[in-house]
């Protein structure tokens, strides 16, 4: 057992309370971001609203959430290095996102000014606290175990928000087998319980994890909000020191504004396009079930042909996506492509955050993965906000999200650009010169 699961990525109980953060979060991702929410949004906060602008309204809502937080990703993440604050700052970001979701239950029709608000409230909170979770991963596994903990942690991810998202189904389309009266206040449930789930599953977390080392030497008589300032500014101009962590940021920032659109768009077009309600919450759950061998399998991928090879495969695929996307008019076809996103979206973020981690010193790791949320954040913002001036100006999506092939073809490039081992021996000695 003790063999399998260090396998795996889950060797110790540290890593295996670390990745159930992902499992909590997951929730989030499937129902809120991803699935019920935003056919919910749709149907019903949005109903009095011609469809094509409340996908508008919805992909306008992402862009604000998103840049909000790519603000203070940054220093929040210099921040926590400093003061010793990755866990407090993750649960704060955590109550503000759960808070929020759970606010979702008192959504009704035609409120969608109110729907909005939640919605940018509960991204900030998932986004956020992205940045202090990815950045304790350095410290709980070692180089050459990182691509293995990451990508278990979205298989996880996969298996938690699956399992809640396949009950939310139940709910839905079947409310009276569960005492509920109608599919509107199952969806509204919904959102409750993801709320609950997200919380109680990263109580392990917070147990298990311990908070990495404080930086008092850094501080120089400052206070730490000083002292993440003057390193913020010191790392932005020494950023040149980090050339191939740097390139691998903007690669990230480019093809996971691919990955991002397809994620998020991906209910209110098919929403748009006519497709329906129960199809697009059925191929969301074979997402998550479907995504959690091909999690494991890119991690162990990795492990043989390298995280950067791997990552051009998913890219691959994602053309391929984007493809099947622009002439889908079925419910088969939306099918069809969900597997194939299901084959890759984990395995490409995981080893996305794991090779980023191998490229930078463990000491800055909440300050680094500032930066990458900010990139991260950015990644989401160009794409749902192509959808909403793409809407606006056409009437349909299609065009946009044929677009999106520009995306991973032009991250794909960057990446091949990236020398990882040279990154990784710039890390090593920077953390020893520390």
């Amino acid at each position: 057992m003790a063999g399998l699961l260090a396998n795996l990525g889950l060797r110790t109980r540290e890593q295996r309370a670390w990745a159930m953060y992902d499992w909590a979060n997951s929730a989030v991702q499937c129902t809120i971001v991803t699935a019920v929410f935003p056919i919910y949004f749709a149907s019903v906060a949005a109903a009095d609203l011609p469809p094509a602008v409340a996908t508008e309204r919805f992909a306008t809502a992402t862009t604000l959430a998103l840049v909000i937080v790519a603000v203070l990703a940054p220093v929040l993440g210099a921040y926590a290095d400093f003061a010793g604050a990755k866990k407090r700052l993750l649960a704060v970001f955590l109550a503000i996102g759960a808070s929020g979701t759970a606010a979702m239950f008192f959504i009704m029709r035609g409120e969608w000014q109110f729907a909005a608000l939640l919605f940018i409230v509960v991204n900030i909170g998932v986004s956020g606290s992205f940045v202090f979770y990815d950045s304790l991963l350095p410290h709980i596994a070692g180089p050459d175990e990182m691509d293995r903990v990451s990508s278990a942690g979205y298989a996880l991810g996969y298996v938690g928000g699956g399992l809640l998202l396949a009950l939310n189904l139940a709910w839905i389309l079947k409310p009276s087998l569960f005492g509920l009266p109608d599919a509107g206040v199952a969806s509204r449930l919904s959102f409750l319980s993801v709320a609950v789930w997200w919380v109680l599953f990263s109580i392990p977390l917070f147990r298990r994890v311990p908070e990495p080392a404080l930086r008092p030497q850094d501080l120089q008589g400052r206070s730490p909000i000083a002292a993440a300032f003057h390193q913020l500014g010191s790392t932005l101009r020494d950023l040149r020191k980090y050339r191939q962590a740097f390139l691998m940021l903007v690669a990230f920032l480019i093809y996971n504004d691919g990955i991002g659109t397809m994620i998020r768009m991906a209910g209110p077009y098919g929403q748009e396009i006519g497709l329906p309600q129960n199809a697009l919450i059925t191929a969301f759950v074979m997402v998550q079930f479907v995504g959690i061998p091909f999690a494991f399998a890119f991690g162990w991928l990795a492990g043989r042909i390298g995280a950067k090879t791997s990552i051009f495969i998913a890219l691959l695929v994602y053309v391929v996506i984007s493809i099947v996307g622009y002439f889908m008019t079925s419910a088969w076809q939306f099918f069809l492509l969900s597997f194939l996103v299901a084959t890759v979206q984990g395995g490409s973020q995981a080893l996305s955050r794991s090779l980023f981690a191998s490229m930078i010193p463990p000491s800055k790791s909440s300050e680094f993965f500032g930066f990458f949320g900010v990139f991260e954040k950015f990644a989401g913002i160009v794409g749902p906000a192509l959808f909403a001036i793409t809407v606006r100006a056409t009437g349909s999506s299609r065009n946009a999200i044929l677009s999106v092939i520009a995306f991973f073809v032009v991250g794909a490039l960057l990446l091949w650009k990236v020398d990882v081992e040279e990154g990784k021996r710039v890390a090593a000695e920077m953390t020893i010169g520390q």
